[in-house]
C-alpha cells in the first residue's frame, strides 16, 4: 500500500463494490484535501467484514446505506465498522493520534467534520450525513470508553455492532412480551447476529429459543450452548406448530420464509426482519398466513430507549451485557486477518459467496502493516 503526501492533502484507496453486481470490485483511489477549520481526517486502521455488511450493500438504496459514504455513479462503499486514528486534526478539541471506534468506509482514510466534540466521542457533521441516522454518525474515543479492551479490539469490531442489533432486538421483542409467543425461532442461527442474539435471548422466560441452520452449520450451532434446540433447515417441519411463535429472521430466504408461515399459520405471532445472510435469495410472498414480516431498523429502537432511559442508562445496560457476552468469544470466535487489496477481495468475495465458517471472523486491512496488527 502506497500513501502520498503533500501540502494539498492525502490520497486515499477505497474499497467499493458495483450497486447492481456485489462480486465486481475496484479499488479507487482520490485526493483528500487537507482538513479546514474543524475538520479531522482518520486514518482508518483495521475493519471487520461480516455478512452483515452484506445486508447493507443489500439495503443500500431502501434504507440509505450507500449515502454515508459517496462513491462514482453505479459504485458503492459498503459501510463497515472499524478503528481509526486522527491523522490530521483542524479541530482544538480533537488530538492528532487518538483512536476512535465507529462506522467508516472500507477505505485508508475518512474526512469528517467534528462536532458535538466531547470527551468520550465525537460527530460527523458533514452535510450528506445529517440526514442519516445518528447513531451511525457518532465516533467513539477508546481512551474514554469504559467497554474498551484492546485484547477484545477484534471481537468489538466483528460483534458489538452485531451485539448492539441484537439487544435491540431482545430489547424491542421482550418490550412488547414476545407478541404472546413463547417460542422464537432464529434463522441462520450460526450467524454473529444470531449468536448475541440467541445469548440474550437465554436470559428471557420463554419455551424455548431454537436455532434454524445448514446442515453444515450444524454442529457448530449446538455446540455454542445458547439455543435450546437446533435444527436443520430440511428439518422446519419437526418444529410444534401447535405452540405461537415468534420469528427472527436474519436469512432473508424468501422461500424459508413461505415454508415457516405455512407451517405455523396464525401461530406465527411476529417475524421480525433483521439481517439478509441468504442475501441472494431474497424477497418477500405477499399475503402469508400469520403475522406479515417486520423491518427491524435498529436506529428507532435506539432512539426510542435513549429517550426513555437516557443514553448514559442505555450505553450502561449495553455495556454491561456486552462484556457479559464478549467473554464467551474466546470459546468459539476464530480471528482471520486479511491485509493488502488483494487479500481484502479475496475475502470479500469468500464473504459474499457464503464461504465463510461460522466460527471465522474476518478483519480486514486495506493497509499491508495496519497498527492495530
Amino acid at each position: 500500500m502506497h500513501r502520498s503526501q503533500s501540502e494539498t492533502g492525502i490520497t486515499s484507496c477505497d474499497f467499493a463494490v458495483r450497486r447492481d453486481a456485489w462480486d465486481q470490485v475496484a479499488f479507487p483511489t482520490h485526493l483528500i484535501a487537507a482538513p479546514s477549520e474543524g475538520e479531522i481526517l482518520f486514518r482508518v486502521d483495521r475493519f471487520a467484514l461480516t455478512s452483515n455488511n452484506i445486508s447493507y450493500a443489500q439495503t443500500g438504496d431502501l434504507l440509505g446505506y450507500w449515502k454515508f459514504f459517496p462513491a462514482q455513479e453505479g459504485w458503492g462503499r459498503i459501510p463497515c465498522f472499524a478503528f481509526a486514528d486522527v491523522e490530521r486534526s483542524a479541530h482544538p478539541d480533537v488530538k492528532e493520534g487518538d483512536r476512535y471506534f465507529g462506522y467508516f468506509p472500507m477505505s485508508t482514510h475518512l474526512l469528517v467534520r467534528a462536532d458535538r466534540v466531547q470527551a468520550d466521542s465525537l460527530v460527523d457533521a458533514s452535510e450528506h450525513r445529517r440526514p442519516l441516522p445518528a447513531a451511525y454518525n457518532r465516533y467513539t474515543k477508546v481512551s474514554a470508553d469504559p467497554i474498551y479492551r484492546p485484547e477484545y479490539e477484534d471481537a468489538q469490531m466483528l460483534l458489538h455492532p452485531l451485539f448492539l442489533t441484537s439487544f435491540l432486538v431482545d430489547d424491542f421483542l421482550a418490550e412488547n412480551g414476545f407478541f404472546g409467543a413463547p417460542v422464537c425461532i432464529v434463522t441462520s442461527a450460526s450467524s454473529k447476529t444470531a449468536i448475541a442474539l440467541a445469548f440474550l435471548l437465554r436470559e428471557r422466560e420463554l419455551e424455548a429459543v431454537i436455532g434454524l441452520t445448514s446442515a453444515r452449520n450444524r454442529a457448530f450451532v449446538e455446540s455454542l450452548g445458547f439455543y435450546d434446540r437446533v435444527a436443520a433447515y430440511d428439518e422446519l417441519d419437526s418444529l410444534d406448530a401447535t405452540v405461537p411463535a415468534v420469528a427472527i429472521d436474519m436469512a432473508g430466504d424468501r422461500d424459508l420464509t413461505r415454508r415457516l408461515h405455512q407451517h405455523f399459520g396464525d401461530n406465527m405471532k411476529y417475524d421480525c426482519v433483521v439481517g439478509a445472510t441468504h442475501w441472494d435469495r431474497g424477497g418477500r410472498d405477499k399475503d402469508l398466513p400469520g403475522a406479515t414480516p417486520q423491518f427491524f431498523f435498529a436506529p428507532t429502537q435506539i432512539k426510542k430507549r435513549s429517550d426513555e432511559w437516557g443514553r448514559p442508562a442505555l450505553s450502561q445496560r449495553i455495556g454491561e451485557a456486552w462484556l457479559s457476552f464478549v467473554t464467551t468469544t474466546g470459546q468459539w470466535l476464530q480471528v482471520v486477518r486479511s491485509y493488502g487489496k488483494d487479500q481484502v477481495a479475496e475475502t470479500y468475495a469468500k464473504v459474499v459467496a457464503g464461504k465463510s465458517p461460522p466460527n471465522e471472523g474476518q478483519i480486514l486491512s486495506l493497509w499491508d502493516a495496519p497498527k492495530g496488527a
